[in-house]
């Protein structure tokens, strides 16, 4: 009998421990632990971006050639949405044959990464001159650390055909991580910009290497760069890639537009506002507009599981909405806090992420935290849908996306209040488009 309390107490460990192990292997234990590494990615980015701007006397040189490097963010998350998506569905080959295919992509583009990097040396000071620094061999970084990104994106996209969204997501926040510490030591060494824009490559190669590392534990031997050997030593021939990388980016061409959409939607308010606001006032709508942005940093974490589970479900005839519905309840629920930290906390918290200097449009932040809630809505619509195969939301909403520049320049009142309330009517029309369509059962034209 005394031993029935502890056996009691230690079947409640387990119990609970039987629970938390079950939240994780579940639908939204999944979704929500990539959202959560997503908002870790940006806290730590948030932190670099303090660091740097205290570490180095040329901030702005740094920022320029991040925004260089960021040109192919689209083209990468694009690669990995389609990635995920085939791996899952089996076209990119399983095991082996997934290595194989994996194997034969990092190959062309280290090789491209050497080839890209030569040229950029030898165009170092044409680079220099048109991102607008003087730094010319941090320059010259910017175009191979764009293959590199590509490189990582392919591997993180293997990685969610396989299901290991633990290792993605630790590569989430690894690739953060490492950039901060390598490129501020670097800095701190003497090398100052250069230094600090070196940590991106370098982040970008030690998350390519962990990612390849899991994916062989995935897929068993073959994923390097040598193709796997037979018991007797010699190569094993039979194993080819499934499709070339040439191949893939032509597929890929559905979620690179859709991608885009989401760029121009998400962007297009900062380069309108330079436009009609003066310089402070642009100054401080832009760092509004980025603090009212959190959400749509969750909505791409969770979206790293709708895009796999989704063609996954689908695949296999089951119903996919259920997906769809938890990822947009994970978004809802964390806007509730955040919402109201913009409500009653606005003008703390830019003052102290900005600076007093930067609260011109602070009355603009609920408004512009509502307006990209529903962005992050929108952007897992797309995301279903594209995971679906389906193009239709393309016309409508690339449509909505070029008609906000002219709404903006032409019809928002010239101040950041107005300015909001023009941002948040266009995001209201394509949330309620996105979520429409991926409402929408899917017709049999779409099955493919």
């Amino acid at each position: 009998m005394t031993d029935a309390p502890v056996t009691g107490r230690g079947g409640g460990r387990t119990t609970l421990r039987a629970r938390v192990d079950a939240l994780r292997a579940s639908d939204v234990g999944r979704a929500g632990g990539l959202a959560v590494a997503m908002i870790a990615n940006n806290v730590v980015a948030l932190g670099s971006t303090v660091v740097f701007a205290r570490l180095l006397d040329d901030y702005g040189s740094l920022a320029a050639l991040i925004s260089f490097y960021l040109i192919l963010s689209v083209v990468g998350q694009a690669l990995q949405v389609a990635t995920a998506r085939d791996a899952v569905l089996g076209q990119l080959g399983e095991g082996p044959a997934l290595a194989a295919t994996l194997r034969a992509w990092t190959r062309v583009l280290l090789l491209l990464t050497l080839g890209v990097g030569v040229v950029s040396v030898l165009l170092r000071a044409p680079i220099a001159r048109a991102v607008g620094v003087d730094q010319e061999w941090a320059a010259a970084i910017g175009l191979p650390a764009g293959v590199l990104w590509l490189l990582l994106s392919l591997l993180r996209g293997g990685l969610q055909g396989t299901g290991d969204y633990r290792a993605v997501g630790i590569s989430l926040v690894g690739e953060q991580g490492a950039r901060l510490v390598l490129g501020a030591a670097l800095a701190a060494a003497g090398l100052g910009v250069t230094g600090a824009y070196l940590g991106t490559p370098l982040s970008l190669l030690a998350m390519a290497a962990y990612c390849w590392v899991e994916l062989r534990r995935r897929t068993g031997p073959g994923i390097g760069f040598r193709p796997p050997a037979t018991a007797s030593g010699s190569p094993a021939g039979d194993v080819t890639a499934a499709r070339s990388l040439r191949d893939h980016l032509v597929g890929a061409r559905i979620p690179i537009a859709g991608l885009t959409v989401i760029a121009l939607l998400q962007n297009l308010d900062i380069i309108a506002g330079k436009h009609r606001f003066s310089t402070d006032v642009a100054s401080s709508y832009s760092a509004t507009a980025v603090a009212a942005k959190v959400l749509v940093w969750i909505a791409m974490g969770a979206g790293f599981y709708l895009v796999p589970e989704t063609s996954r479900r689908h695949n296999d005839g089951e119903d996919t909405r259920p997906v769809l519905l938890q990822t947009l309840a994970i978004v809802l629920v964390c806007a509730v806090p955040v919402l109201g930290i913009f409500a009653f906390g606005g003008t703390q918290l830019l003052k102290a992420a900005f600076g007093a200097d930067h609260l011109l449009a602070v009355d603009a932040l609920l408004p512009l935290g509502v307006a990209f809630t529903l962005l992050a809505l929108t952007y897992l619509a797309i995301q279903y849908l594209l995971a679906l195969r389906r193009t239709a939301f393309l016309a409508p909403l690339g449509a909505i996306a070029l008609a906000e520049p002219v709404l903006l320049l032409t019809a928002a009142p010239s101040n950041p209040d107005g300015f909001a309330a023009v941002v948040l009517a266009v995001q209201a029309v394509a949330a309620m488009v996105a979520l429409g369509l991926a409402f929408t059962r899917t017709a049999p034209a779409d099955r493919r």
